[in-house]
Parts: C-alpha cells; sequence; structure tokens
C-alpha cells in the first residue's frame, strides 16, 4: 500500500490526536475559494484513512478490504496521486479482503437487524484544538480529558468560546456537542441523533466492562460510554447490548441520577455508586480528585447485581443527600 503521507502538501501541521492538517485541495473543486487556513484534516492508520475539509465540507474515507469510493479516488487525485498508483491500491485493497472485513460486515449486519444507524453529518468552520488554544487546551486538561481525543473550536469570529466535541459511530462523524467557557446559558448545545450513544469507537476488543456515565467528561475521562441524560432509551439500550461487554452503570450521584439506577435495575444491569469523598458528584469529578486508575477500582469494587443491594445503596445515598 503506497505512503498517503508522502503525497501531501508539505505544509502541514500534526495533532497530538494524530489528525494532519494542511491546505485542502478539494476547495477549488467545489466551489470554494483556495484553502490558506489549513482546513483538510487528514488521519490515517493501518486499516485506512478519512479526510475532512472544514472549509468546502467534502469528506472522504478508505477502509483496506473495501472498494474505493468515487470521492476517494477524486481526493488522492487531487493530491496527484498517480491514476497507476490509485489502481493499485484498489487491486491491493480486494486482495486484503479478510476476517477483519467479514467481521466488519457482520457488525453492520447486526446493527441493521437490531435497527441501528446514525446519518452522517458534517461539520464547517471549525478546526483541531491544538496547545495554540490556551484557554480551551488548558481547560481540557483541568477535565482530566484525553488529549488524543479529536476536539474541535468554532472559528466565527465573535463566537463565544467553546470546545466541539465530535460524535461517531463506527469511526463515522454523526454528531456533535458543544461545551462553552464561560458562565453563560446555554453551557451545552448538543447535537444527536435518536439511539445514540457517545464513547461507543472508545471500547476495546479485549475490554470486560464497558461502563455507562451520564456526561461526555465523565466517559471521556474513563474512555466509558455516556447516555448525556439521566436515562437509558429502548435504542441505546440495544446499542449498548450489541457491544457485547457486561454493562456497569455509574450514575451521577445526585438525586436525579437515581432515575438511571432504577432503570438499570429494569434492564438487570450492574450499578456501581462507590463510596466516594465529600464534593464528588460524578465520575469526572472523581478523575481529577483520585485519578482515573483510582476511580476504576472504586466503580469495580462497589459493582452489585442484586437489586436489594442496589435499592440499599440508594436509600443511602439519597439519605445523605437529604441531610
Amino acid at each position: 500500500m503506497i505512503d498517503i503521507i508522502s503525497f501531501l502538501p508539505a505544509k502541514r501541521k500534526q495533532s497530538n490526536s494524530g489528525w494532519v492538517s494542511f491546505n485542502g485541495p478539494c476547495c477549488i473543486h467545489n466551489g470554494e475559494s483556495v484553502d490558506r487556513r489549513q482546513r483538510g484534516g487528514f488521519k490515517g492508520s493501518i486499516e485506512g484513512w478519512s479526510y475532512h475539509c472544514f472549509n468546502c465540507n467534502f469528506t472522504a474515507s478508505f477502509i483496506l478490504g473495501r472498494n474505493l469510493s468515487i470521492k476517494a479516488r477524486k481526493f488522492l487525485s487531487w493530491l496527484n496521486v498517480p491514476a497507476e498508483e490509485i489502481d493499485r491500491i484498489q487491486l491491493e485493497s480486494l486482495r486484503h479482503r479478510s476476517i477483519e472485513g467479514m467481521i466488519d460486515d457482520r457488525q453492520r449486519t447486526a446493527d441493521a437487524i437490531l435497527g441501528i444507524h446514525f446519518e452522517e453529518r458534517d461539520m464547517g468552520g471549525v478546526e483541531f484544538v491544538t496547545p495554540e488554544h490556551t484557554d480551551i487546551w488548558n481547560y481540557l486538561r483541568r477535565r482530566q480529558a484525553p488529549i488524543d481525543y479529536p476536539y474541535m473550536i468554532s472559528s466565527t469570529k465573535g463566537a463565544r468560546t467553546g470546545v466541539i466535541i465530535p460524535f461517531t459511530y463506527n469511526n463515522t462523524l454523526v454528531g456533535s456537542t458543544v461545551r462553552f467557557l464561560d458562565d453563560r446559558k446555554p453551557v451545552w448545545i448538543n447535537y444527536f441523533q435518536p439511539g445514540y450513544v457517545f464513547g461507543t469507537d472508545l471500547q476495546q476488543q479485549d475490554w470486560q466492562y464497558v461502563i455507562v456515565t451520564e456526561g461526555i467528561f465523565d466517559a471521556l475521562s474513563i474512555d466509558g460510554l455516556a447516555l448525556m441524560h439521566n436515562t437509558v432509551s429502548d435504542a441505546q439500550a440495544r446499542l449498548i447490548r450489541n457491544i457485547g461487554k457486561e454493562i456497569i452503570v455509574v450514575p451521577d450521584q445526585d438525586i436525579a441520577g437515581m432515575e438511571l439506577v432504577d432503570r438499570a435495575v429494569e434492564l438487570n444491569w450492574a450499578v456501581s455508586i462507590p463510596d466516594w469523598p465529600d464534593g464528588i458528584k460524578d465520575v469526572n469529578d472523581a478523575v481529577i480528585k483520585l485519578g482515573k486508575i483510582a476511580t476504576l477500582i472504586t466503580i469495580l469494587q462497589s459493582k452489585e447485581t442484586s437489586r436489594i443491594k442496589i435499592e440499599l445503596r440508594k436509600r443511602q445515598l439519597v439519605k445523605r443527600l437529604r441531610n
């Protein structure tokens, strides 16, 4: 397989998350002016690559074992990849249709059977967060958020400063949320589709557990899932079960969080309500004060599957909250 990176423009920069930014070669082919602000974003892996231009919104991707799409061919030609090399990529990809490719096909089939489908979304006018975006970078560090996630920032002049967290499913962009850094309301603006659960692409094949939380930063700080509210819809439950791991629900330690406990019991999922020190309300608070490893240990040590024990722990917490 050819090294696509070698065909990217010489003037480029790479973020900690692995995205390479450069002037998008696609803009002049899509009715936009020449990109001079490095709005093209490329990320490669051993399985393929993806590209998104935040100026003209052109997207293209390629996964080893699949056909080169028309958009992928266009992108490669705009990078001046020779036509014979493009054909070679296609042939080599078809030769590599392997067990991994068949597993991926089965996953898509299972999703279709379960009714799990999210439309791909475009995001224009944004750029990736780097240490140069001091306010946002420091905020993410304070929240103990992993720095290798592809956070974005709106580049529109006069807009409120905020960090944009892309939502993906099977590594496809399907939505986003923005967390503003000022004290004005709304603090969050979400753009997600019904049934979506954040963090599915963070899960690893060899993990035993999947930890379900309420908030985005809860999930990011421990590589878990985020429901983005204090209950679980039927569609979200199907998606979470489809991951195939033992499920542990960790609610926020407030009155509203107890609704999530009741729903988890209804679904026969394990619940963890750790006895954290005062001042810790949720998973992200715990990671900030205790660290990631210590937080995960407290979650696993407090895991309960008995309905009676879960109800008892819930009553103890509610009593403490009301005193």
